[in-house]
């Protein structure tokens, strides 16, 4: 009996390097056909700074030619993480939250990382567990903590036992946190104030923030304490509790201005409290600033439509969120706890703020 000849590859088969460059390319092969490691791959596509610039160079030229795009879940499975970073919040300002989105994504965009958003209730039994188990489920890269969660130690401890890091933004530098974006609101409000008492009013009326939250209590920290500063001690019927909405910004100013002897100027501890305020003072039929100056902080979008145009703190929010994001992102050491990042608000003068009205 004859033996049979091996058959020939089937007409219009694939030989397996065809197959091999039909399918698409992984993290592996351009690690293969670079030279390097899995690790180097990822920190050229990362940008990250510690990768000689020849081979970052051979390396983008076969991401090029193969036409390798990063996808996060492979990649997160080769790694054994993945390549996502939480952004956990509970904050009643919608545009405050938006804008941290926005600078968040600013950082992480081309970098192979995605930002996946997790709203909470600090309130809530189990809130901390349910942050964790989220942090788990999702292995996160890491979690950027908005205000008030940057500043509660129990979540940030749970973080660091599952090992998730965060960068926490805050207005003031917290012990328990590593990577800290810190404004500082507390010198903010205190140019606000200077910047009012050079008006010349004295009779100033002030409308805080949520309970719970460190910024309203820095913001009013500052602000009465230059006033004090310039022998101005404000009665504490000029003092009402808001919550960063328009709506308690509206029942502020009310308040305020149904006083008998009524502020001349008040500072809203954010912009959405002082379009409230407008408001009041609108139904009222007192014209801003000739019958009342309003300032808040933020300079959120808002601030520079509202006629007239506010006078307030600009607090870089998008760029806050976008030095969070690269903290968590970059390769390097383990952070310290002088690991904090500090950046100024400053004023913003319009038009909402003008000279103490003149009695007669």
């Amino acid at each position: 009996m004859s033996r049979r000849r091996p058959s020939k590859s089937r007409p219009g088969k694939p030989a397996a390097s065809d197959t091999d460059r039909a399918r698409n390319p992984t993290i592996n092969d351009i690690a293969r056909l670079s030279g390097v490691s899995k690790k180097t791959v990822s920190r050229v596509i990362n940008e990250s700074p510690s990768v000689r610039a020849d081979t970052r160079q051979r390396v983008n030229e076969i991401i090029r030619k193969l036409g390798y795009v990063p996808d996060p879940q492979a990649r997160g499975l080769a790694f054994r993480r993945s390549f996502l970073i939480g952004l956990i919040y509970d904050n009643p300002n919608a545009e405050f939250v938006v804008n941290m989105q926005y600078g968040a994504l600013d950082a992480l965009r081309g970098t192979g990382y995605e930002l996946v958003v997790h709203p909470c209730d600090r309130r809530a039994n189990g809130f901390v567990d349910g942050v964790r188990q989220f942090a788990e489920r999702q292995k996160l890269h890491g979690a950027i903590l908005l205000p008030p969660l940057s500043e509660n130690p129990e979540l940030l401890a749970a973080l660091d036992g599952i090992g998730c890091p965060q960068a926490s933004i805050a207005s003031v530098q917290m012990q328990a946190a590593t990577h800290q974006v810190v404004s500082s609101d507390r010198d903010a409000c205190a140019e606000l104030a200077a910047h009012l008492v050079g008006l010349g009013h004295r009779r100033i009326g002030l409308i805080t923030g949520p309970e719970g939250h460190r910024s309203p209590i820095e913001r009013r920290m500052g602000f009465l304490g230059e006033l004090e500063r310039h022998g101005i001690q404000t009665q504490e019927e000029l003092i009402v509790a808001g919550r960063y909405t328009f709506e308690s910004g509206l029942e502020g100013g009310e308040l305020l201005l149904s006083r008998r002897d009524r502020p001349t100027a008040i500072f809203a501890s954010n912009d959405e409290m002082a379009a409230g305020v407008y408001q009041a003072a609108y139904r009222r039929g007192i014209a801003i600033p000739e019958g009342l100056s309003v300032v808040g902080f933020d300079d959120s979008p808002i601030a520079s439509r509202l006629w007239p145009p506010l006078t307030t703190i600009r607090l870089p929010i998008r760029l806050m969120a976008r030095l969070a994001a690269s903290r968590l992102i970059r390769e390097a050491p383990e952070a310290s706890q002088e690991d904090a990042v500090f950046v100024i608000p400053h004023l913003i003068e319009r038009a909402s703020s003008g000279p103490v009205p003149q009695k007669g």
